[in-house]
């Protein structure tokens, strides 16, 4: 344990988005928890990368839609590194259906990893971040939780749901010096798209005003700046890197 590094916690970090933020974080001088539910070759191939580098990583496997592995999780980080300072709730799933065609099951699936997951992981964070009287929670969104997305409904009112909580836990959590902010990605290359023709991607990249799709490091640099002290005055917000797609 480095007690002089701060300790973060990047949920679906395995792959995509959480794969580069929990990389970008480790080079930074972070102690990471790298959490992953799946994808545990994808995630041990990182941790090993971090650490054979002298960066400071550890690995553990929950299911954020599951509060008692949750929970196993923050005191998992407590225990190794010293506290919880930074929780960053990327863990998420997508689906693009018709409306009509959900399932139930698809239906629960989905707030519950991409709603519920945020609630279970924050308030689970928050036994110590507000011991501590300090803390930075950051949730990632979607695009389509800020204008909606076309055969993508559940996805996009699980997105929704986490800019409202964002929003309402930033005012809540303001007097205990915790800041929560949130980031509304754009269309990225991510493994999230592979269901995407390589036309409709280039469609995708031809809307967007600086023609072109986000990069995975683009979201991980928003993250590592509203983690630093330079963000001690941003709370409540949405930071979209889309590329002008939504404006």
């Amino acid at each position: 344990m480095n007690a002089k590094l701060k300790n973060v916690i990047v949920t679906g970090a395995s792959r995509g988005i959480g794969r580069t933020t929990a990389a970008l974080f480790a080079i930074k001088g972070y102690n990471v928890l790298i959490n992953y539910n799946q994808s545990k070759e994808e995630a041990l191939k990182l941790q090993r990368r971090l650490s054979s580098r002298g960066f400071s990583a550890a690995l553990f496997q929950a299911d954020v839609s599951k509060r008692e592995q949750v929970d196993a999780m923050t005191d998992y980080c407590r225990n190794r590194f010293g506290g919880v300072d930074i929780l960053i709730n990327n863990a998420g799933i997508a689906q693009q259906k018709l409306f009509i065609e959900i399932s139930q099951r698809e239906w629960d699936e989905m707030i519950n990893v991409d709603l519920k997951g945020v609630f279970n992981c924050s308030q689970s964070a928050l036994k110590y971040m507000l011991r501590q009287k300090k803390g930075k929670i950051i949730n990632v969104a979607s695009i389509w939780g800020l204008v909606g997305g076309s055969c993508e409904v559940h996805y996009s009112a699980a997105k929704a749901g986490v800019i409202g909580f964002t929003k309402a836990l930033a005012k809540e959590l303001g007097p205990a010096n915790i800041q929560v902010n949130c980031i509304a990605p754009g269309i990225i290359k991510t493994a999230m798209n592979n269901s995407l023709s390589p036309q409709e991607l280039a469609e995708l990249a031809e809307a967007t005003p600086l023609l072109k799709l986000g990069r995975t490091r683009d979201i991980a640099s928003c993250a590592l700046f509203l983690a630093s002290e330079a963000a001690d005055f941003i709370t409540g917000q949405v930071m979209s890197p889309n590329g002008g797609f939504v404006i």
